[in-house]
């Protein structure tokens, strides 16, 4: 007979104890006081579904990817914002929201209740569609099923995300349309977007349509060309947003921290606000300016004290007197000293320490620079009407319209009236519609008469310019067309700008042979570097062969 040994003993227990326990460990892992998904109330669960994706959003637009498109630098803190620093980024948020949206869609289903199910899969398509441009291939078809024992889900190819996405929007279209003709009978209580009303969420839908339509445009151009037509065709049946009014946006509340605008100083007890450290990118600002922009004004704060050069001054001369800085010509450094009166931005990426940038007095962690531009006041409160976390807009959907156009393709309108529709819709946003006459007739006037390359740069410059706090959908944009055309800072981790998130190392160990398989199918570029294909700047299927952004 042979003898075991101590690893074959502990095994053999270890096996007994899976054995014998297992009734046990399930009993002890109910959670008494947990919630039965089958008593859910729906309308509850969908403001936990609305309230989460919306504030998930704006702390991608606000936050790094702002840094990336170059509507914000932080001076501390600052080094995934303004250079791409980037480690694992997980998904779980997303997936958690995706798994409540499943509960609410049953529930939906089971109390035939057709608002909420409509809601529950324009959700669904909304989030799923934020992971797929975030990370390429992903759980989709077999997501969130963990509960009926599918932990280690495929992932669905790209292509076929954003195939489903646009079926079930269709399907939400349908729903809600049927619930609109039959006889309301739910009490919406906690829609936090559109408060109940189920041709807004329609509008939702149908805009969401346009914007993966357009996602796709180079890829599948003919799919593109018939769905946007298709839409633009039938009013009646697939109303848009195409008014500022009827945009996809949720109010923050302001009570506490954890419903309050994230830059807010209310509730903020650390040493320095994320309020004082992000600043306005030079980028962004400078185009303000040489548009003669009115929504500067909205976004940003003048600097406190502006910086003169005064060439009578003696050499080492520094002093601050009445409200402005005085230097000598030995102390200007050209690219390291901005002596604009009213606005300076912070360069992107700027350099290893941001926070000295423009002779700033106090660099470091507790940074208080007073010669770059802070954004403006209304920031630092916990809420306003401006404060918005914004899913979907008018203006994102008139500068769809104005690109399709520009394709060629029947949207009922030209390329310059859906361009111009755009920029008013996006200064009505931000209260300065009485601006629009002078501004849409001075630098950023429609060039009709440019070249297509051109007018498209224009138009996706301002869309981009519109997406001020929600500058993911710029970052897709940008990623798709290659505008605007925007370099990377001397500091950032490469010399382009990232095209998505890493696949985190959590799920290349526990979901391995699918993780590992969505990893090979991304293409390498001369960027990814030691990064491999599981990079941020390696190329997904909606990228591969059509040479954008570079």
């Amino acid at each position: 007979m042979k003898t075991l040994n101590i690893k074959s003993i502990l095994t053999i227990g270890l096996m007994l104890f899976a054995t014998f326990s297992c009734r046990d460990l399930e009993q002890l892992n109910v959670n008494p006081n947990g919630i039965n998904p089958d008593g859910v109330v729906p309308s509850q669960m969908m403001a936990t579904v609305l309230t989460e994706t919306s504030m998930s959003v704006l702390n991608l637009g606000f936050q790094d990817i702002s840094g990336v498109m170059q509507h914000t630098q932080k001076d501390a803190w600052f080094s995934g914002h303004n250079d791409y620093d980037w480690a694992d980024q997980s998904w779980a948020n997303y997936y958690r929201i995706l798994r409540n949206n499943r509960h609410l869609y049953e529930r939906s289903v089971a109390l035939n209740l057709p608002f909420y199910e409509g809601v529950s899969v324009v959700m669904k398509s909304y989030v799923s569609g934020l992971i797929t441009d975030l990370w390429g291939d992903a759980p989709y078809t077999e997501a969130v099923n963990a509960d009926n024992g599918e932990i280690t889900p495929a992932f669905d190819s790209q292509d076929q995300i954003y195939a489903g996405i646009l079926a079930d929007l269709e399907k939400a279209n349908d729903i809600l349309i049927a619930y609109e003709n039959g006889t309301p009978i739910e009490n919406f209580g906690d829609d936090v977007i559109y408060n109940g009303d189920a041709t807004q969420w329609r509008r939702f839908a149908n805009s969401l349509q346009l914007r993966y339509y357009m996602r796709i445009s180079d890829k599948d151009p003919a799919t593109a060309k018939a769905g946007i037509e298709r839409l633009l065709s039938d009013p009646s049946k697939y109303p848009l947003i195409l008014s500022s009014e009827d945009d996809a946006t949720m109010d923050y509340v302001g009570t506490g921290s954890n419903n309050s605008w994230p830059s807010n100083s209310v509730f903020d007890s650390s040493s320095g606000s994320d309020y004082r450290r992000i600043k306005m990118c030079a980028t962004l600002l400078e185009k303000l300016q040489n548009l003669n922009d009115p929504r500067i004004e909205v976004w940003a704060a003048k600097i406190e004290v502006p910086i003169v050069v005064d060439e009578t001054l003696p050499a080492g001369s520094d002093e601050v007197k009445d409200g402005v800085r005085y230097i000598s010509s030995d102390k200007f450094i050209a690219g390291q000293v901005n002596t604009d009166p009213e606005y300076v931005g912070l360069p992107p990426s700027v350099s290893a320490l941001p926070s000295s940038y423009n002779l700033n007095p106090t660099p470091g962690q507790l940074s208080y620079n007073p010669h770059v531009s802070f954004l403006s006041e209304v920031y630092s409160k916990a809420s306003d009407p401006l404060l918005k976390a914004r899913l979907c807009s008018a203006a994102e959907v008139n500068f769809i319209l104005a690109e399709a156009a520009l394709k060629g393709w029947n949207v009922g309108q030209n390329a310059k009236t859906y361009y111009e529709e755009g920029v008013r819709q996006s200064l009505n946003t931000w209260g300065v519609a009485n601006s629009y006459d002078s501004y849409i007739s001075g630098d950023a006037a429609y060039k009709a008469s440019a070249s297509v390359d051109d007018q498209e740069e224009q138009i996706i410059s301002q869309k981009w310019i519109a997406s001020w706090t929600a500058t993911t959908e710029a970052w897709f944009d940008y990623r798709r067309t290659g505008y605007p055309v925007l370099s990377a800072g001397p500091a950032a981790k490469r010399e382009v700008l990232p095209l998505r998130f890493y696949y985190m190392q959590d799920e290349l160990m526990l979901n391995e042979e699918n993780a590992t398989n969505a990893v090979n199918k991304l293409e390498e570029t001369s960027y990814t570097q030691a990064d491999g294909k599981n990079s941020p700047w390696a190329k997904f299927w909606v990228l591969q062969g059509t040479g954008k952004p570079w």
